[in-house]
């Protein structure tokens, strides 16, 4: 049994739907904090310094537990960064930002046992997204408000989301937030999984 430190439905899914044994746990992590402790960072290490931090501060309360943590960052082409939208008008400006252009979704994933990271992997998806009309985005948000208020990109790929998209390349797990195929081979080196 692994923990992960997140309560996110996607991450919980992917792990489940896979048949990794875990529980999850809440990180807690002030992520607004750490960003402005990094500074100007790149978008893949900035997801990978949010990942581990939430997987050492759940591992120091479970000693001898694998603790899987895992962020998405999305990094537009000018170099803007893109977190979960604050409340529906700031998600109808992401998709603003988003349309018709080309993004960088950066998900990392850190395993961390006894407080240290022991692990870790981020994998870049990307995607293109469709010119958006004001009317497609109302529609849209009206479907998928409040249920991607938590999503970095305002998208579930695995939902109505999709329709954004004109090309995508990269991992479809990726999307949804954790590199898992990646996840998946360290459990099994670890005795976790059977290989």
């Amino acid at each position: 049994m692994i923990v992960l430190a997140s309560t996110s439905a996607s991450r919980r899914a992917m792990l489940t739907a896979a048949g990794v044994p875990h529980e999850a746990l809440a990180a807690n992590v002030d992520e607004e904090a750490v960003k402005a402790a990094l500074g100007d960072v790149a978008p893949r290490d900035l997801a990978d310094a949010l990942a581990e931090m939430k997987a050492v501060k759940v591992s120091q309360r479970v000693p001898g537990t694998l603790v899987l943590g895992g962020d998405s960052v999305v990094g537009l082409e000018d170099g803007t960064l893109l977190d979960k939208p604050v409340d529906r008008a700031d998600a109808q400006r992401h998709l603003k930002l988003l349309s018709g252009k080309r993004h960088d979704l950066y998900s990392a994933a850190v395993i961390a046992e006894n407080g240290s990271a022991v692990w870790r992997h981020v994998d870049r998806a990307r995607l293109w997204v469709r010119p958006l009309s004001d009317a497609f985005i109302a529609e849209y948000l009206d479907m998928e408000w409040p249920a991607i208020s938590g999503c970095v990109g305002c998208y579930r790929v695995e939902g109505p989301g999709v329709q954004l998209f004109s090309r995508i390349e990269g991992s479809h797990y990726t999307i949804l937030g954790m590199p898992l195929l990646n996840i998946l081979d360290y459990l099994r080196t670890r005795g976790q999984l059977t290989s």
